[in-house]
């Protein structure tokens, strides 16, 4: 994020000013004001008639503020699908989707045929809506579809526009979900796991959590170190960026795998015509990019400007022929040439059912910023730091950098850190799996995350495409599995090679994660 480093903070601290330790239920109420919350006693319901039988819902109460347990309360969607064999069981499996800003209520359902039979034999798969997300008491900020738009490139002629642009969205916020915004932070959410924790009447949990849900159970190790079992961390978040940097880290994280993509096509240039050089092809998107600036390239009917291409496109390099393909679109259209009708189309797996959730339609974004804005107090507050940042990244990052440090609604909202963050420092025995070639978690981010956990070991999948990687058949699949069922983990970090991918696309995004949103329309036909 910054050359700065994150305040110095000790998690645990923060659980003995802030909040009262979540003691045994059998301390008195006076002892313990959490001991309401610890003693509930879930209703547990069929999730929906359309659903399995097994998969069971409830809803809990947890703090808004566990510093005033006593004052309001928000609702807790949890769910859960219990092991079969009960004499293997070893407790349960609480899962995180990632985010920040993404439900967890489907995640049992979904990870049920994703999963080993040996792991579902060990555990309860439980989820969760973090609070203010989904039907956890949601948040929504009344944003319109031009202001959820925040991928925004550094022009000079429009930054007074854009500074505008941030503080609006801060400000409807803050008038819409003021009391709350404050209290949607991480902590708060690994505050509510140890509460379902308790509720279920567990000593420990064990986790599974992807992408931004690295953080969450990082920071869950860090303030429960006790209660913390089988943790693994899925594609991960650098906790020493929190948060502007995991965003500018995608600027740089593109770039070599933007290298990586003109090698690959250049050897392929009889298929895709794009050059017969890595400075070849790279001269040919970036002159597309000069052109749709010049006048916008009509795409089988959107229109397309130099700054839609970059961004869009973004993530589609880290998979090289899904990125190849892209850009010969690109130059057919430039060229005024129609897209070929003998394409194949490749239709995207339905999510699991949100089981009639009615949220804010903004409930995503509006999450997604309640958790990067109040999780730190260190965004930029004068607005001509982003201004430099990101004249500075453009001519290092020149795909994306500017988008990436550019000016966001953080830099004006109200209560930024109503906690310091969390610094993560610990010897949990986690284990920490990563793609290589990830465009939301970039390798350089997982291997932030495993210098902060010391005692955790992780596992590198070499030419691994994608975000996201337990469950979607992957050569790390094995060694999570071993860890989850026996608690063993590898006697040192290890690295092993992702399966031969001759077409080296993306990896099918089989799991319910964050994914970059692409150039409109491009992602239903390549």
């Amino acid at each position: 994020m910054r050359n700065s480093r994150i305040p110095l903070f000790l998690a645990v601290s923060a659980v003995t000013t802030l909040v009262p330790a979540l003691t045994p239920a059998t301390a008195s109420a006076a002892e313990n004001p959490l001991r309401p919350y610890l003693q509930q006693k879930p209703a547990w319901h069929r999730c929906g008639t359309e659903l399995p039988a097994s998969l069971q819902c409830a809803t809990i109460k947890v703090p808004l503020d566990y510093g005033r347990p006593g004052a309001k309360k928000l609702d807790l969607a949890i769910s859960r699908m219990k092991t079969s064999t009960k004499k293997e069981r070893r407790g349960v499996l609480l899962l995180n989707p990632g985010g920040p800003g993404g439900p967890g209520v489907d995640m049992p359902q979904y990870m049920a045929d994703e999963l080993p039979k040996s792991v579902k034999d060990k555990y309860d798969l439980v989820g969760f809506d973090p609070r203010g997300i989904g039907r956890s008491s949601p948040v929504g900020c009344g944003l319109t579809s031009e202001e959820r738009n925040w991928e925004r490139p550094y022009k000079a002629e429009t930054f007074t526009k854009d500074v505008k642009w941030a503080r609006a969205v801060a400000e409807k916020c803050d008038k819409r979900q003021g009391d709350k915004l404050p209290h949607i932070t991480t902590r708060n959410t690994a505050r509510d796991m140890d509460v379902i924790r308790a509720v279920l009447g567990e000593k420990k949990i064990s986790y599974l959590g992807y992408s931004y849900g690295t953080y969450l159970g990082a920071v869950y190790t860090q303030m429960f170190p006790k209660r913390t079992d089988r943790f693994v961390l899925d594609s991960a978040v650098d906790p020493a960026r929190v948060w502007r940097g995991m965003i500018q880290v995608w600027a740089e994280g593109a770039e070599p795998a933007f290298t990586r993509w003109t090698e690959w096509t250049a050897a392929r240039h009889a298929t895709y015509k794009l050059g017969r050089t890595p400075e070849a092809v790279r001269k040919t998107f970036y002159g597309l990019v000069a052109q749709a600036d010049r006048k916008p390239i009509d795409l089988d009917g959107t229109l397309l400007t130099g700054d839609d291409i970059r961004h869009g496109l973004r993530g589609t390099f880290f998979g090289a022929r899904d990125a190849a393909e892209a850009v010969a679109e690109l130059k057919k259209a430039a060229a005024g040439a129609r897209p070929s009708a003998d394409r194949e189309v490749r239709t995207p797996e339905p999510l699991p059912p949100s089981f009639g959730r009615t949220v804010p339609e903004d409930n995503g974004d509006a999450g997604f910023w309640a958790v990067v804005c109040a999780d730190t107090r260190a965004w930029p507050r004068d607005p001509e730091r982003y201004r430099k940042d990101a004249i500075r990244d453009k001519a290092r990052y020149p795909l994306y950098g500017e988008f990436a440090s550019h000016i966001k609604p953080c830099a004006f909202w109200k209560k930024n850190g109503s906690e310091l963050a969390t610094r993560i420092g610990n010897k949990a025995r986690a284990l920490i799996l990563q793609n290589e070639w990830d465009s939301q978690t970039p390798l350089t981010s997982g291997q932030g995350l495993r210098r902060a956990m010391k005692g955790s070991k992780m596992v590198t999948v070499a030419g691994g495409v994608g975000h996201g990687i337990y469950g979607t058949k992957s050569c790390a699949d094995k060694t999570a599995t071993t860890y989850l069922t026996t608690g063993k983990l590898p006697m040192k970090d290890m690295t092993c090679k992702a399966a031969p991918a001759a077409d080296e696309r993306n990896v099918p995004n089989r799991l319910p994660l964050p994914t970059p949103t692409g150039i409109p329309g491009m992602a239903s036909r390549l």
